[in-house]
């Protein structure tokens, strides 16, 4: 479980330093929150592979929904316009990522050294 909560962690503060980048183009103090919020991501990543997930799973979901959340974010705060294809766009890529840790499992499952 805490695997999945350190990748929570990892999305919510990519998406953060994200969002902070184009904030920072009219505050310059935002910069601050970019270079924190992308160190604090990818140390929760590390965290994430070093209690065992695999880096495919690991890093598709982070990127899939570190992308869909920042463009859904963008569009509320700074009033960028997401397109029916972008939706679709977004809804393929989340779909993929979701299909790539479905089959992780029995690969994982099937292993009888447990991946060492």
């Amino acid at each position: 479980m805490t695997k999945w909560l350190l990748l929570a962690a990892a999305i919510g503060t990519e998406v953060t330093a994200s969002l902070s980048l184009r904030g920072a183009i009219d505050h310059g103090a935002l910069y601050a929150v970019v270079v924190l919020g992308y160190v604090a991501s990818f140390s929760c990543l590390a965290g994430v592979l070093r209690r065992g997930m695999p880096l495919g799973v690991a890093y598709g979901i982070w990127g899939a929904l570190g992308v869909a959340l920042t463009a859904v974010m963008s569009s509320r705060l700074f009033g960028e316009a997401i397109t029916p294809l972008m939706w679709l766009g977004m809804a393929l890529v989340v779909a993929g990522v979701l299909l790539v840790e479905l089959g992780s499992h029995p690969a994982a499952a099937d292993d009888p050294t447990g991946g060492a």
